[in-house]
């Protein structure tokens, strides 16, 4: 018989680090990332202001009500991107709920309120209101892509200019204020963050155990099979779009209830932030991948990376320079990655 030498492959770095890091949870490394980042920041702001970035308790704070925003838009984006959509329209809807609950909300005290007869209503009707301005807007969006076959982003950016339309009419281009204290209260404090985190989890639990989320993630993984599987794809595409209009009426009231008035300028590029935060939080535009998770981690980047800059100084106008090269490089990495795939 003839020895045979065993001998133990050598394994390279990289390969090494995908052993052990492929034992973490799936959100490790773009957790790190933001760890770093708001690291980087903390340094600079020694280096640059000679004070903490993280230490100071108002920063924090208006980081975290930034997120919460965002944050709520995200969770739909991010269902709607699983299915290789795009919502376009989440930052006019927002301003549309916005003026609807707000006007809906007005107080006695008002010297020209919208509706003289609707004042001092309970906080419940601009609440259920706005939210279900933005259930229909959702819902337009879906029947128009399901119905007509008119491509995601085309028929959103009709709702983004159709709905900020709607709500410059509404309003004559005049804030509505005089909110009553029952509407404002969910703005104030952390309940921005409270109904930011609820509505992470529950659509979390829905996307990870429910058939709901395999449906979601079969129709982004391959339509065609997904349909011959027997899955109603237009009946889930309508219902995704409708949770994501729905979930930017919600931002709308929140962010109405928090400044305590509604304006039809509102929203302006929100859309942008929460596919951005989905899109760094690992959902990819080809579909079938995304997490809430993650989705979260992304909308605190953007938090910390939009203050940041504040507050070392950089122009507002470079912000937007800089926000635009961070989607475009989210957007190339999630092509590679898939091309790496295949």
């Amino acid at each position: 018989m003839s020895d045979v030498k065993m001998t133990t492959p050598r394994l390279t770095l990289p390969a090494l680090l995908a052993k052990y890091t492929s034992r973490l949870p799936k959100d490790t490394g773009i957790f790190i990332v933001m760890v770093g980042i708001a690291l980087i920041f903390e340094g600079f702001g020694w280096y640059v202001r000679d004070q903490s970035f993280l230490l100071n308790p108002n920063r924090l704070v208006l980081i975290i009500l930034q997120v919460a925003i965002i944050g709520i838009i995200a969770v739909g984006v991010t269902q709607v991107i699983i299915t290789t959509g795009i919502d376009l329209s989440s930052g006019s809807v927002i301003a549309l709920t916005a003026v609807v609950a707000a006007s809906l909300a007005q107080t006695s005290d008002s010297l020209s309120p919208v509706y003289p007869s609707l004042v001092n209503l309970p906080a419940v009707v601009p609440i259920v209101a706005g939210v279900a301005v933005g259930l229909l807007c959702g819902a337009v969006n879906g029947f128009l892509i399901t119905k007509t076959g008119i491509p995601p982003f085309i028929a959103t950016l009709g709702m983004m200019v159709s709905a900020r339309g709607l709500a410059q009419y509404y309003t004559q281009g005049n804030p509505i204020s005089f909110l009553s204290d029952g509407f404002t209260s969910i703005g104030q404090g952390g309940m921005p963050v409270i109904i930011f985190l609820v509505v992470a989890f529950v659509f979390h639990i829905a996307l990870k155990y429910t058939r709901y989320g395999k449906y979601v993630y079969a129709i982004g993984g391959n339509m065609i099979s997904a349909k011959v599987s027997g899955i109603n794809v237009n009946k889930y595409l309508v219902i995704v779009y409708t949770f994501a209009g729905g979930l930017s009426g919600l931002a709308g009231v929140v962010l109405a209830a928090r400044v305590s008035s509604g304006q039809s300028s509102m929203g302006v590029s929100y859309e942008l932030d929460a596919i951005a935060a989905a899109v760094i939080g690992g959902s990819s535009l080809m579909g079938g991948v995304g997490r809430i998770t993650g989705t979260l981690i992304g909308a605190v980047i953007l938090g910390l990376i939009k203050s940041g800059f504040t507050f070392v100084g950089v122009d507002a106008y470079v912000q937007d320079i800089i926000k635009g090269i961070i989607i475009v490089s989210a957007v190339s990495i999630d092509m590679y990655r898939n091309r790496k795939k295949r």
